[in-house]
């Protein structure tokens, strides 16, 4: 009896015995391994491989390719017009008529006066074809004179001859006078037909057309207004319209004497314009070739394609003009590198497959406002720390939280 209560009583702490060794076992194991919540999140981001350019930002607005006012070519009252603000024209496109009365009575006059001396010409060519037929038979008559008396002496006077020459040399300046009347007959009916040309090219200032594609711009006149010819430059004539291109535009940077070598005529240029939130293609198209001496700039133009008109002249844009460029370079934001005093090198904290960091020595390059170039230390697709690397030891275990560069946003990892 007594040998069963021993039993009984040793079992219940035979079981309290093991279950103290299996919870002291487990605590053991809990206590080796961190927990999860303990493990740091970093912000963290990829080496990529890309084109890197270190930029200056020049603003300038936006000007037409060319701007005019179209002025008339005669003084006249507006017919008709044809256009108004906002249009849009072609070149060759009519603009507006003007009338001017008394053209056409010009036009009758010197269409008369090309008739009159075309019939000069006529009667010079008869006048000519008389003297050149009196010429003839008087020469004849003389040669036959001069015949006779070289082979029957005596038989005609000489007196006869010399008149007979006389006459023939008289008949020969009548040709030449004959001849000079009908080169002044048909120099008249040219100074006529060039009279006549002229009433036409006038008549066809009546016509105003656009001399290239654009928008007007502005209108100054209305019909029966009176519009002066713009041909002094002492008049002070008014231009019926401006036309304005604006399928192409200009903007003239002042760019500063330290950029000023690394321009290029057909340098590709990123233009942003800040109210329509977009950035558009530009190339430099020309430059001074010489700096301004008292801003020490050169001025430079860039040409701007604006086929569908959305950019309007007067926008203020901003230019992004690349001064130093690293093409297919691995690339960093510039936070993710702790550089060195000497500005080549510094250093990352690399997040390694198993994410564990490991600080690495890289050599830099180009270094911009916003991301850096890594020459060597790293590889296309290596994972670093962004920040909060002062926190973080060697070997340390971490959870990356990805961030993409150019993202605004981190993204979980």
């Amino acid at each position: 009896m007594q040998k069963w209560i021993a039993v009984g009583v040793a079992l219940p702490l035979l079981g309290l015995v093991a279950l103290f060794m299996s919870s002291g076992a487990h605590n053991t194991v809990e206590a080796s391994t961190p927990k999860p919540e303990n493990i740091p999140t970093v912000a963290a981001t990829r080496v990529e491989s890309r084109n890197l350019a270190r930029d200056i930002v020049l603003t300038a607005e936006f000007q037409p390719y060319q701007q005019i006012g179209v002025m008339a070519k005669v003084a006249g009252y507006v017919k008709e017009i044809n256009v108004d603000i906002g249009d849009r024209v072609r070149k060759g496109e009519l603009l507006a008529t003007l009338e001017v009365p008394e053209m056409a009575d010009d036009l009758r006059r010197d269409n008369a006066a090309e008739q009159r001396a075309t019939a000069d010409v006529a009667r010079a060519r008869d006048e000519l074809q008389r003297a050149q037929s009196a010429y003839a038979i008087a020469h004849v008559t003389w040669q036959r004179l001069a015949n006779v008396a070289k082979t029957q002496p005596g038989l005609v006077a000489q007196e006869e001859i010399d008149e007979a020459q006389s006459k023939a040399l008289e008949a020969e300046a009548q040709v030449s006078a004959a001849k000079s009347g009908l080169a002044a007959s048909q120099q008249h009916v040219q100074e006529s037909a060039a009279e006549v040309g002229l009433e036409h090219t006038l008549m066809d200032y009546t016509r105003v057309t656009a001399p290239f594609t654009g928008v007007i711009t502005k209108r100054y006149a209305d019909v029966g207004s009176m519009i002066q010819a713009g041909t002094a430059s002492q008049t002070q004539a008014e231009p019926l319209v401006q036309l304005s291109q604006n399928d192409l535009l200009r903007l003239i940077l002042p760019v500063p004497e330290s950029a000023v070598p690394t321009i290029h005529i057909g340098k590709p240029v990123e233009v942003t314009v800040p109210t329509l939130h977009r950035t558009f293609p530009g190339r430099v198209t020309r430059f001074a070739d010489k700096l301004d001496l008292n801003t020490r700039t050169m001025r430079t133009e860039v040409d701007v394609p604006n086929p569908n008109l959305v950019l309007i002249p007067g926008m203020y844009a901003e230019v992004h003009l690349a001064v130093a460029r690293a093409n297919d370079a691995l690339v960093l934001p510039d936070m993710a590198v702790d550089l060195n005093a000497n500005g080549t090198s510094g250093k990352v904290m690399v997040i390694t497959p198993n994410h564990r960091v490991e600080p690495r020595t890289v050599s830099v390059g180009l270094d911009t406002a916003k991301a850096i170039e890594v020459r060597s230390g790293l590889n296309d697709g290596d994972m670093v720390v962004l920040t909060g690397r002062a926190a973080l030891h060697a070997g340390e275990k971490v959870r990356p939280r990805f961030v993409t560069l150019g993202a605004a946003a981190p993204e979980a990892g």
